[in-house]
């Protein structure tokens, strides 16, 4: 972007937009597009695309240690490393440090956060689903929890706007529980995935292994600011080229583009004021994370997409005399029905043939097997409800096979010199319930170091998810096996609750004030101008990644808010 503002903002604008994710930069740029004079606030530090990717070009014999954090990185971020991956010296620099951002656990809960501009839009896994009809009505079909106030054909439009802008690679399947959508090329699968989709489809009725649906453009189509992807699979470093989507790349600049937006970052939204005469929100309460200084922004409309932990937090630090609970709690609903999904188990093995061929790249997204249980006749089950996917793929192994043959001389050199075996994996992403006891409060005993109250989280798996794990390790195992792999092994690793980096559910949608916290608008019931439209709004979690329905969310929303404003509604 070719502009920025920092310090000095005016006092008041149209709308108001908290964080500069996936969510936050979409609502910026619709908002922006309509022709609203538009705040947006990031806790975080600032981000120049591309030029701030500092490592997107290193090799790992570039870094110490080959890109291996040491004891003393690992003690700044013991809770981020619980991924296996995001603390490494290649991506540290995009998640929190623990020390500083310190948070509570009556269960263990993985909270992975990235405090910058751009948010985990510079991070996130790029897998792109859309929700089904099979989705939206499962809570009022199974009676659990709330009904969703919207169904698929409410939101396809706007899955469809959203596609087509940022670009999702895919493959036309037909499948009702997941929707097609508008598709770049799909990234091909090797000679092994291809060899697994077949024998999976001819030996399993109704399961489909297809290419992961990801956020990346592949094709020569003019995406403005962006170009195709180049298959280095470093996205998790930030994508110079712009190849798969992120708010710094696309929304934003989209929305700076409109001469509307005023980006401040360094800016720590803590409260939404509210005014109880007009029953609206006035504006946000502002800690500058560097000065420590407070600020207040007012404005006609405000979007919460801090994330679903973040904003929350707002509401529930958002107390008055009419919300002396946050606002929007009436329902006591605030924090509460925490979900992600559940993952970490499923099965590998080792493949014999296609030795002569190999592949070109590295493919930042793999396979992907879409949901098979519970969807009715014989792929219903008794023991759990709901379902799972599969995402995966095949690879060759490299010199390390040579090492673990302990081969020497010429015949280490000549092992060396060729790729190793194909091994072919999958793990499973489950679908979580919403329970009202998995829940989130805040701890105004332990500050953090702008005084403000800390996040304790009290959630964890169930019966239900626990249940569904031991299936989703039987079925990998099986599937592998009759597919012709060799040594084929299941996996069921230690799991939590925010390990998926998917957490959602705290201030759910409904259709009843008096058990949710937002319409189907995503309006805060009693406050009609303050939106929430992260993962803060969702009222079952599906099993598949939910980045895409936020999106789709959110542009909804902002459409919704620019048409209430010009009917003075707002």
């Amino acid at each position: 972007m070719s502009k920025y503002y920092y310090n000095e903002p005016q006092d008041s604008y149209d709308a108001i937009v908290v964080g500069t994710g996936i969510s936050g930069g979409w609502a910026a740029k619709e908002l922006c597009e309509n022709g609203l004079k538009t705040l947006v606030l990031e806790r975080g530090r600032m981000v120049k695309h591309i030029e701030d990717y500092e490592t997107a070009n290193l090799d790992t014999w570039d870094f110490p240690n080959a890109n291996q954090p040491t004891r003393e990185d690992i003690a700044k971020q013991p809770k981020q490393n619980r991924t296996g991956y995001t603390t490494r010296p290649a991506s540290a620099r995009w998640f929190v440090n623990d020390l500083e951002h310190p948070y509570n656990e009556i269960k263990r809960f993985d909270w992975m956060r990235g405090y910058h501009v751009g948010g985990r839009s510079l991070q996130w896994g790029r897998h792109s689903y859309r929700f089904s009809d099979l989705d939206f009505g499962a809570n009022q079909r199974e009676g659990i929890s709330v009904d969703w106030p919207v169904r698929y054909k409410d939101i396809a439009p706007w899955y469809d706007k959203v596609e087509s802008y940022i670009g999702v690679s895919g493959e036309l399947l037909g499948l009702p529980q997941l929707p097609d959508g508008q598709f770049e090329p799909m990234m091909e699968l090797n000679c092994v995935e291809q060899h697994v989709r077949e024998q999976v489809a001819e030996k399993f009725d109704g399961r489909v292994i297809t290419s992961g649906r990801v956020a990346h453009i592949n094709s020569d189509k003019k995406f403005e600011g962006r170009t195709r992807c180049q298959f280095r699979n470093r996205c998790i470093r930030g994508c110079p080229f712009g190849a798969y989507f992120s708010s710094l790349s696309s929304t934003l600049p989209a929305a700076e583009k409109t001469g509307n937006m005023t980006l401040r970052p360094d800016s720590i939204v803590h409260e939404v004021m509210y005014d109880p005469d007009t029953k609206r929100a006035t504006g946000v309460k502002v800690i500058d994370r560097l000065t420590k200084e407070t600020f207040e922004f007012k404005a006609k409309v405000i979007f919460l997409c801090a994330s679903a932990i973040a904003s929350t937090s707002i509401l529930m630090q958002s107390k008055s005399d009419r919300f002396p609970n946050g606002m929007g709690n009436d329902s006591d609903q605030l924090g509460r029905n925490i979900m992600d999904h559940h993952l970490g188990v499923g099965a590998s093995g080792k493949f014999d043939g296609f030795e002569d061929k190999y592949y070109k790249g590295r493919k930042p997204g793999g396979i992907y097997l879409p949901r098979f249980r519970n969807l009715g006749g014989a792929s219903d089950r008794k023991d759990y409800k709901r379902g799972f996917g599969y995402q995966g793929g095949a690879a060759r192994g490299n010199w390390d096979e040579a090492v673990a043959e302990m081969s020497y001389g010429k015949d280490l050199k000549d092992a060396i010199l060729k790729p190793g075996g194909w091994t072919f994996g999958m793990g499973g992403f489950g679908e979580v319930l919403p329970y009202e006891d998995n829940r989130m409060t805040l701890d105004y005993d332990k500050l953090d170091g702008w005084g403000l109250p800390t996040v304790t989280f009290d959630a964890g798996l169930k019966e239900n998810e626990w249940a569904m794990r031991k299936d989703m390790q039987e079925s990998a195992i099986e599937m592998l096996t009759k597919a012709g792999l060799r040594d084929v092994e299941g996996f069921d690793r230690p799991v939590a609750l925010g390990l998926g980096i998917h957490e959602m559910g705290t201030a759910r949608m409904g259709r009843n004030r008096k058990t949710s916290v937002l319409n189907g608008n995503n309006q805060v019931h009693d406050v009609p101008n303050v939106y929430v439209t992260d993962g803060s709004f969702m009222t079952s979690s599906a099993c598949v990644n939910p980045s895409l329905t936020y999106m789709a969310f959110t542009a909804r929303a902002a459409n919704h808010a620019a048409e209430q404003l010009k009917k003075g509604l707002l």
